[in-house]
Formats: C-alpha cells, structure tokens, sequence
C-alpha cells in the first residue's frame, strides 16, 4: 500500500512510525528541514523536503499511484487544499486533519467529499469523545465496548488495599469463569506483556480484562470500583475545553475555570448550562474556592502539560475520583498509572489512531487503543477461511504478541479459550501488540 503523509509532526511521525512498523510503502512530505531530519533519523521511510500544497512537490511524491493521501499538516485549510489535489492527480483515498468542529456537519461533509476530499479529521472533537466516553465508566481507567457490549474491555489499577493484590491471574479467572473474563494485557514498571495465568498481581500493576457486561459488573463490584459522575470540573480556556464542556453540560453539573476573560465571555455565549469562573487554574487554593473537593472528576485541559499533571494530582489529594489530564508530549502518556493521573490523553495520537485503521487489512469492524498500552485491539470479521476456521484456536500458532480478548457470535459475547474454534461471520476482538500486527491481519485478510 502506497501512503502518502504531508506533515512530519506528532501526528504525521506517530502514523509513519505505525506504519513503517508494517513495511508499508511510506512517503513523508514537510517544508521543515528539521521535522525531515528527525524522520530520516529515527524511521525507514521516504522524505521528501517542500509544501505538499504544490502540484510539483505531490507529483515528485508519486501522488497519482497512492492509495492513500493523509493531509496532517498545522494548517488546516493547506490539509483541505493538498487532499483536493491529490485527489485531482489520481489518490485513491484522502484524508485531512481540520480544526474547526464546524466543518464536521453532515452538509459540509458531503461538499468537501464531492471536492474530494474523503474523510476530516478533528483531534479536538476526538479527543472530548474521548473525554466523554471515560467519563461514563469513572470507576475504571479505561472501557471498550464491542458490539454493543457484548465484550468489554476495560482497565484496572491494582492499589495497595486492593483485593486482587497477591491474587494470580488464573485465580481471578477461575473466580468468574474462564469463558466469562480474561486479563490481556499487564502494564508493569511501564512495560507491556501479554500475561500467563500464573502471574501475581501487585500493587501499582495496571490490567485490562476483556469480559462480557454482567461479569464485569460483578468483578467492579468485588473491588468497590463503583462510582456515579455528577460534579465536574473542566480547567483551560481552549478549543478542547469547550468543546468537552459542550458535550458534557447537559449530562452532568458543570465548572469551567479559565484565567482568560475574553475566552470566559466566549465560553458564557456558546455554553447554556455551564458554570463559567474566571480564575487561575494553577493554583490550588482557588480551585477549592470554586469547589474542587466536592468534584467527582477533574478534566484538565490547558494548553500546558505540565500545569494539567500537576492540577490532576493535586485534586487527587483533595479527594476527586476521576483525574483526566491533557498532554503535548507522546512519552506522558505512558506513565499515567505511575503518577496518580487516572488518565493522560494526547489528542494527536488519539487522532493519529484514529486515522490508523484506514490502513487496516482484513475485514475490519474496530480498531482501539488502550490508555498507556503499546497495542491495539482490532475487532475482525472471521471470512470463510479454511486455516482460520478449521484449527482449533490453541492450533493457529498467534504470534507470541497476539491474544484473542473475545469472540462475538449471534449477539452474544464470551471468552474463548485454546480448544474454541472461530466461525465464519463472527467478530473475533484480538489485542496485538505492534511487531505482530502484519500476521494478525493476514490471517484475518479474506
């Protein structure tokens, strides 16, 4: 496959490093000697030096052969500009990466797709569904439904007074059924594994079990994990804050703090049921003044990391539940669990990941990520293949970073184990970390 990536920053360096992971045919376009330099450096993938938003520089790049066009540039009418070229000059698929949440009406859409431009991208918009699908399952680090919640996947932090401390896996999959839960993946001292059954939790260990809903509702419940949203506070005065309050406010009790009056008067017209307070979010003894140990969550949302971290862990020692903290460095967002944030999000990846399953091979219903896990979770459509349906599961030989999480068949969820067999027609949900992808989706491509 053919892709072509016109911007090498966080989002256009994590896509060609995910893909370069593959051998795909990778070509990077950027007018930054640096952000070039930086690529040839660290990735096995073509550069190119120059603006993706002229033809001669699209044509040099081979833009009538590619399959695949992602315009993730800073400037979101260039990313507009360079899709409609290329698909002018023969792109199979584009994608452009935008900026302003209004041009994600379906009317709009529809134009920009007849101007050839396929798919838009909002990291804004995104990253507040992001905030607001977290937000639902507060007592969990992270929750994946798939289809319909026939299988979820979820993460677990294990405390120090946590009852799974000292418990082995396969305990834990015995007390519930090994058909009803699975842990498939362990996040240890930063590292990811995909566990054995006679591995011992310990405190400070994060896990995610993949389940059906009544089993996890009953293992939440084991570990007093709990807990009703209804008090919020959103901190920072940009476009990810209101966004995120726009599509919070009618469900929960709403505070926003920023220290910016002017973006305080502009949050006060777009916002109909949001408590709008003018003050710094940096310092602690005024967020307690607007009510901070009361909050149930804190979503921290600034335009700098370091102020979100800080703001999340000094509201966990006030006692606030739920922590989501925003971050411009990739790297944060694999120590979350290690800090004290509940969770660390970064709207380039999670826009990056996003544009990540464009390239998926196989019959492909999902594609998730998993908050500090170096990994996916693809959710494939089982085809009529007689070496994936023939073998028992245990009898595939899966490369060693690969773990079936679940399997959905007529509407029903369940936990295979090695003697289960796929079906053709069912949805088989597969955690795989990043070396094993390319033979995962062999065997999964018709």
């Amino acid at each position: 496959m053919k892709i072509i990536i016109a911007g090498a920053g966080a989002v256009g360096f994590h896509l060609a490093e995910l893909l370069s992971i593959e051998s795909q045919n990778i070509m990077v376009i950027d007018s930054d000697e640096r952000a070039i330099r930086k690529v040839d450096h660290h990735l096995d993938v073509a550069t190119i030096v120059g603006d993706a938003s002229l033809p001669t520089v699209l044509k040099m790049a081979g833009v009538s052969s590619a399959d695949l066009m992602i315009a993730v540039t800073t400037s979101e009418k260039a990313n507009i500009l360079i899709s409609i070229l290329a698909k002018k000059f023969g792109a199979k698929t584009t994608i452009a990466r935008i900026k302003n949440i209004e041009l994600l009406e379906e009317a709009v859409v529809e134009q920009f797709r007849e101007l050839g431009v396929d798919t838009l991208i909002s990291p804004q918009q995104l990253a507040a569904q992001e905030i607001a699908r977290l937000l639902s399952n507060a007592s969990l680090t992270d929750l994946i439904d798939f289809e319909d919640g026939s299988i979820s996947i979820s993460g677990f932090t294990v405390s120090e007074n946590s009852p799974f401390v000292g418990v082995t896996i396969s305990e834990l999959q015995n007390r519930y059924g090994e058909d009803k839960c699975k842990i498939i993946a362990l996040l240890r001292s930063r590292k990811t594994i995909i566990p054995d059954k006679d591995i011992v939790l310990r405190a400070d260990d994060h896990f995610y079990l993949s389940a059906n809903r009544e089993t996890l509702d009953k293992i939440t419940a084991f570990a007093e994990l709990r807990k009703k949203m209804r008090k919020i506070m959103v901190i920072g005065d940009t476009d990810l804050a209101l966004i995120t309050c726009k599509m919070l406010e009618d469900t929960y009790d709403l505070t926003a703090v920023m220290d910016n009056e002017d973006r305080g008067k502009v949050f006060l017209t777009e916002l109909n049921n949001t408590l709008v307070v003018i003050g710094d979010p940096g310092d602690i003894d005024e967020l307690k003044t607007e009510g901070l140990n009361r909050m149930d969550a804190l979503i921290s949302v600034t335009s700098n990391s370091e102020t979100n971290i800080v703001s999340s862990l000094m509201a966990k020692e006030e006692g606030v539940s739920k922590t989501i903290a925003l971050v411009d460095n990739v790297d944060y967002t694999h120590i979350s669990q290690n800090i004290g944030v509940d969770t660390i999000i970064n709207k380039k990846l999670i826009a990056a990941n996003a544009i990540f399953r464009f390239v998926r091979r196989g019959k492909i219903e999902a594609v998730a990520s998993l908050h500090g896990v170096d990994a996916e979770v693809i959710e494939f459509e089982v085809p009529k293949k007689k070496r994936l349906v023939a073998k028992c599961i245990g009898d595939l030989h899966l490369p060693a970073g690969a773990c079936v999480a679940g399997i959905v068949r007529n509407g029903e969820g369940y936990v295979p184990g090695p003697t289960n067999k796929f079906r053709p027609g069912d949805k088989a949900i597969i955690l795989i970390l990043p070396h094993a992808i390319g033979k995962i989706e062999k065997l999964f491509a018709e």
